[in-house]
């Protein structure tokens, strides 16, 4: 199946490509990378931080991140919570979580409007191939850990509204019904 790039869209709940488990990506070529240019693209004019292929119907092990530095809920530190520039993270895998478990309020490109409590581990280890074809590892800490752990979450078929605590799951049954209500029309 040949994709086009310029076809892509951000898909939204409840469309059913995001609850797919996705498969690994089998080599960087220029599809691929043709993809993750649109997807960072899309990220950006969302205005937001992350991007799994599912988001965009492709059942792909793989996404992009932006977490500028300086952002307001961003510091820089060691380890690393924002980057430099937008990357591509293809058939990522994440260690054993370190630190200990934060909430925070996260959003979802997927699901507009809709914002909730999720508790994560607050570093991460993350190895992945880039749009070179080259293995790195990347340790993590604050959003752009937390933005890691959602993409990955993406890529394994789980929403927010999964990793919601209760109380937020409960202020968020509303909206969620009614992104279920407008899908179904």
């Amino acid at each position: 199946m040949t994709v086009d790039p310029a076809r892509l869209e951000i898909r939204t709940y409840p469309d059913e490509v995001l609850r797919v488990k996705a498969r690994p990506v089998a080599a960087v070529t220029d599809e691929v990378r043709a993809v993750a240019h649109r997807m960072i693209e899309l990220m950006h004019e969302a205005e937001g931080i992350g991007l799994a292929a599912p988001q965009v119907g492709l059942p792909w092990r793989m996404f992009v991140a932006f977490v500028p530095e300086g952002d307001k809920r961003s510091a820089t530190r060691v380890p690393p919570d924002a980057m430099r520039e937008a990357m591509t993270f293809i058939n990522p895998v994440l260690s054993e979580p370190a630190g200990p478990l934060e909430p925070l309020n996260e959003g979802c490109l997927s699901l507009p409007e809709i914002l909730g409590e999720v508790v994560r581990p607050s570093t991460i280890t993350l190895t992945a191939t880039g749009l070179d074809g080259r293995t790195f590892t990347l340790t993590a800490t604050g959003l752009l850990a937390r933005c890691f752990q959602h993409e990955v979450d993406h890529l394994d078929g789980v929403l927010i509204i999964d990793k919601m605590t209760q109380i937020s799951r409960l202020k968020n049954r509303l909206a969620v019904r009614e992104l279920e209500r407008s899908a179904s029309h």
